[in-house]
């Protein structure tokens, strides 16, 4: 019994790490990358402010302005704020950006960092995390208010 109990273990657990490897295009990516962004997930000083029942650019009616294999420019309005996303690295794991734009409410007026983008399924949006993987072509730019903390904890 506790054998048979083992093999079932294993057997659901290399399914369920199986379902979580969302295959990536390999060409296109900027374009899959600007359709699939969860943008509540980028640093508060850039993306938009969140409304209900929207979460990618298209739902902000975001309009690509620049766009090849490597990179898109998104912007909110003609003459509105603009977000570079540029692609760093694929991997089966997720996809490395950098993600830049104007900080708002910031002085010094930029913020650019890199996260890695990814899927719980395939009809599913990309979420991103800050990553701790530094890459010379991102280097890390400008303060986002929401990620200090003073010394109390506030």
């Amino acid at each position: 019994m506790k054998l048979f109990c083992g093999v079932m273990a294993l057997a659901c657990g290399s399914v369920a790490l199986a379902g979580n490897n969302v295959p990536y295009p390999k060409e296109n990516v900027a374009e899959f990358v600007v359709e699939k962004l969860d943008v509540t997930t980028l640093p508060s000083t850039i993306r938009p402010k969140p409304e209900k029942r929207k979460k990618t650019f298209g739902d902000y009616s975001y309009v690509t302005r620049r766009l090849d294999e490597k990179e898109a420019l998104v912007e909110a309005t003609p003459g509105g704020p603009q977000i570079n996303i540029r692609i760093l690295e694929l991997e089966t794991s997720g996809i490395y950006v950098c993600v830049g734009g104007p900080a708002k409410n910031v002085s010094g007026g930029q913020i650019q960092r890199v996260f890695l983008l990814k899927m719980k399924n395939a009809s599913g949006l990309l979420k991103g995390n800050e990553s701790s993987k530094e890459f010379d072509g991102c280097p890390v730019i400008g303060v986002d208010p929401a990620a200090v903390t003073d010394s109390y904890g506030d």
